[in-house]
């Protein structure tokens, strides 16, 4: 999820190939856009796969899911931002971290796990943009792939 230590206690999600994970991380991630509850437009992105820190890179995988929400109104974002903050909890994400980041445009950062579906998100609000939007990030446990099969990179 969040940890990127490089040790090996990262959250084990199931057996599963990467398609069947890659498409379970797309409905993760609608879910996701259906909290924020403001007109706008989704970047159209895939998931991709990535390693698992410290575990068999044949047979172990995580599933990461890039993409962007454009508010259709630029005064938008700070609302669609609050709203993520007050109903992400509500579905069973914990936050663990809100706030500016260091840059100089001092983007909000929000960055919340969900264990029971064993994914981890991060949302970077980047009002300075042009056009300003939100910026998520979503990341799965790691998945081991079913006996005789190897993992599918994407």
């Amino acid at each position: 999820m969040t940890d990127d230590s490089g040790s090996d206690d990262t959250s084990s999600v199931a057996t599963s190939t990467s398609k069947d994970a890659s498409d379970a991380m797309e409905r993760v991630s609608s879910g996701i856009y259906d909290l924020i509850g403001i007109k706008g437009k989704a970047s159209d992105s895939r998931p991709g796969v990535m390693d698992c820190p410290g575990k068999d890179t044949k047979k172990y995988f995580r599933i990461f899911h890039p993409w962007s929400f454009y508010p259709a109104s630029a005064s938008d974002l700070d609302e669609a931002m609050g709203r993520l903050k007050t109903e992400l909890p509500k579905h069973g994400w914990k936050i663990t971290e809100y706030g500016p980041d260091t840059s100089k445009n001092q983007n909000i950062n929000l960055t919340a796990d969900n264990d029971e579906q064993k994914v981890g998100v991060d949302i970077v609000q980047m009002a300075k943009n042009d056009p300003s939007k939100l910026s998520f990030t979503v990341v799965s446990g790691c998945y081991q792939v079913p006996d005789g099969e190897s993992v599918e990179r994407f």
